[in-house]
């Protein structure tokens, strides 16, 4: 959703004009994430002050609105801190006075970018009314940035000086709800605090000097006394102490290891530090160096591929080129340091190359993303696959009770494709679940329960919300994610990284058939030990090793499928998807990607459903697509399509290569078919989807529709 984008140079000398260019490129970078309105902030001419630019619309509009502004581009800063932000609209309308940044007063003392909502601004606003503060916005972020000043100035009449990061600790202390922010301010000049709760947030390191260790220090408050450890909050995802031994599950015993419970040893990490030992010289001198503070990794790799993940309550302060993290209290066994990750992301990978838009590219990169997803975890010629990231924890899964899959959207639909194949290699009973929903119902969860949390971006707030749920009822929890380092791969006690690749498009297509990959060989490792799975077991490696391959047979429907939605398509206002078995998550997940895509209602609907109430739908007008590929399934869903057919229906069938019973219907009819290569049944959904994501591609690119950016949606769902 939002974007935030961050730029702090300390002894790099920079022109205002490559200061502006760098935060608007951040914010290009963040397009696809889905937003309303743009803005910067930076500073001025005069000393302490602050210009703030913003524009509703695309981020090329921000551009036009920089250059009505009279602005020195030349002039250059040994120092400086500037913030950018792209909002998606929560609270007030798309307008130039609800966009961000969004700032304390006339004189922008205090200047806020923000992700996420803040649950209690109407409290605050009011409380900030009364204290004489007017509003000039409708937003909740307007509320943190009076705060801020509120706080400031309150300190400042009873004599207290405070530290930036001392203030925020007081303003974080009043918020509720989600947020990942940056904040800088005219009393800190060239500082800068960024800090997250529920919102995602890193920070890339870029320095001529090699840095002196790959790690940054967490401060906690000088105390007189020797702190007293206290124990984890209850409420909060903690990411080190989740890490638990996988003993610890398979004898239900969750206090077998009893680390969290031991006071902090006197070590070195105990230590308080004035200097971040990062960022010492060598020669006690400052060394020049740049910092880049995102929302999102594809605005920072092409600066550089050192990161740094900022956990929830973290508030990062940069000030003299060094970064300090520091947080209000200790808890015991969380992690006393953040590492700085090198990004495996290549900037190739995050541009549209030769292709119109990203969703094109996306797709047509699924050849070699699910190979990825397979690369080094398969050994075709043993039938053996080994997951790293869950080997140690399978016997503790294999005892479960059940397995609760839960997701959002198109994750979903990855779980719902599976669903079967786990049932049947692992004998365990599944249950999927909509996090939202999950949520509502605050349906049971017991300690011998799995929960399997899928998600492209790691970040989704449902399924966040629903993973805190889960870990409060002691349930093992395991995270299958796209995006490494995201918050939902820190926080699961152990998982698999699908490998996809950055997706930028807002309708994820290749992350989906990652996903279904990622899935299959997790059932296929849990069920590695039983002698009566190993013929199916070996069925399905085999069938995996030619999906690439096929995948790309596949996509050579293109020509046929821009026809269809050039001719049978173009216009139609409805559209009915049939599946059954293993297709039924095809006719769904292909229902949503025409939904989303190109604004056509369409709708996912189980074959077996028809005489329940769908089949007073069809007539000769209504376009319908079924699924009609080989499994046990087959003679069932060719009885459902014949009942299309006698209302006067014309499905297009998506059926295998050469099939005679199709082939035989088609001749004298009008009966239309989309061949696709045969696989395993539980395979074969990997194939079916492409022609979907093809034409709803299509159907949205014949009716001028920005496919990589459709109306009121994100890529990055954030928020509740």
């Amino acid at each position: 959703m939002c974007g935030i984008f961050g730029y702090c140079n300390y002894l790099v000398e920079k022109s205002r004009g490559e200061i502006i260019d760098t935060l608007v490129e951040g914010l290009e970078r963040l397009e696809y994430r889905g937003y309303d309105s743009t803005g910067i902030a930076i500073d001025g001419d005069e000393p302490d002050s602050t210009v703030i630019i913003k524009q509703i619309g695309k981020v090329e509009a921000l551009k036009k609105e920089i250059s009505k502004y009279d602005l020195d581009r030349k002039v250059t800063f040994v120092s400086h801190v500037g913030i950018a932000h792209t909002r998606w609209a929560t609270h007030g309308q798309p307008k130039q006075a609800n966009c961000h940044p969004q700032t304390s007063d006339k004189n922008n003392e205090f200047v806020i970018v923000h992700n996420g909502i803040i649950t209690n601004f109407r409290e605050l606003k009011t409380l900030l009314i009364n204290k004489g503060y007017k509003f000039e916005s409708e937003t909740d972020t307007e509320c943190i940035a009076k705060l801020y000043k509120h706080i400031y100035d309150t300190n400042i009449q009873n004599g207290h000086d405070l530290d930036f990061h001392e203030l925020t600790k007081l303003v974080l202390l009043e918020l509720e709800g989600s947020y990942g922010l940056l904040c800088r301010s005219s009393h800190y000049p060239n500082e800068v605090i960024a800090t997250r709760k529920g919102s995602p947030l890193l920070i890339g390191v870029k320095s001529e000097k090699k840095l002196k260790v790959d790690f940054v220090d967490v401060e906690f408050p000088d105390d007189d006394k020797p702190e007293t450890p206290i124990l984890q909050d209850e409420n909060k995802i903690s990411v080190s102490s989740n890490k638990k031994n996988p003993s610890a599950f398979i004898t239900n015993d969750h206090h077998t290891n009893r680390d969290n419970l031991l006071p902090i040893a006197a070590n070195e990490f105990n230590l308080r530090h004035s200097q971040s030992r990062a960022f010492l010289s060598e020669d006690g001198f400052p060394a020049p160096i740049e910092f880049f503070l995102s929302s999102d990794a594809s605005s920072v790799i092409k600066h550089t591929k050192k990161v740094l993940f900022l956990e929830d309550d973290d508030i990062a302060h940069i000030y003299d080129g060094e970064l300090h993290i520091h947080r209000s209290r200790r808890e015991v066994g969380a992690s006393m340091t953040r590492s700085i990750q090198t990004l495996e992301m290549e900037l190739a990978q995050i541009m549209k190359g030769p292709y119109k838009h990203f969703m094109q590219k996306e797709i047509y990169e699924q050849p070699e993303s699910t190979l990825n997803t397979m690369r080094g975890r398969i050994d075709f010629d043993s039938n053996n696959v080994l997951l790293g990231g869950l080997t140690a924890w399978l016997p503790a899964i294999r005892r479960a009770r059940r397995l609760i899959m839960i997701a959002c959207g198109t994750s979903y639909h990855s779980c719902l494709a599976t669903r079967a194949i786990f049932e049947e290699l692992s004998e365990i009973p599944v249950s999927i679940e909509l996090a939202s929903d999950f949520l509502d119902r605050k349906s049971p969860v017991f300690r011998d329960d799995i929960c399997v949390f899928v998600s492209q971006s790691g970040e989704t707030a449902d399924t966040m919300l629903a993973l805190n749920y889960c870990l409060e009822r002691g349930a093992l929890t395991v995270g299958i994610v796209n995006t490494v380092g995201s918050s939902l791969s820190r926080a699961t006690h152990c998982g698999v990284h699908i490998n996809a690749g950055p997706e930028i498009g807002v309708a994820s297509t290749k992350a989906y058939t990652s996903q279904y990959i990622a899935l299959v060989m997790f059932a296929l490792s849990l069920s590695d030990d039983r002698v009566s799975k190993q013929k199916r077991r070996g069925e399905i490696i085999q069938g995996l090793k030619l999906i690439p391959g096929q995948i790309k047979a596949v996509l050579n429907l293109e020509p046929r499928i821009k026809e269809l939605c050039d001719h049978q398509l173009k216009n139609q206002r409805s559209l009915l998807l049939l599946g059954r078995g293993y297709q039924f998550a095809s006719a769904l997940e292909g229902a949503l990607k025409i939904k989303e895509i190109s604004y056509m209602h369409s709708e996912g609907v189980l074959a077996g459903e028809l005489k329940h109430g769908v089949l007073a739908l069809v007539d000769e007008n209504l376009p319908i697509i079924a699924f009609g590929t080989r499994d046990s399934l087959f003679p069932k869903v060719v009885s459902s399509i014949e009942q299309v057919t006698a209302r006067k229906g014309h499905p297009i069938i998506i059926c295998n290569e050469g099939d005679e019973v199709w082939t035989k219907k088609a001749e004298g009819s009008d009966l239309i078919t989309l061949e696709v290569p045969q696989t395993v049944d539980c395979l074969q959904g990997l194939l079916n989807i492409i022609p979907l994501q093809l034409m709803s591609y299509w159907l949205a690119v014949n009716k001028g529709i920005d496919v990589d950016f459709p109306r009121n949606l994100a890529k990055s769902v954030t928020v509740e």
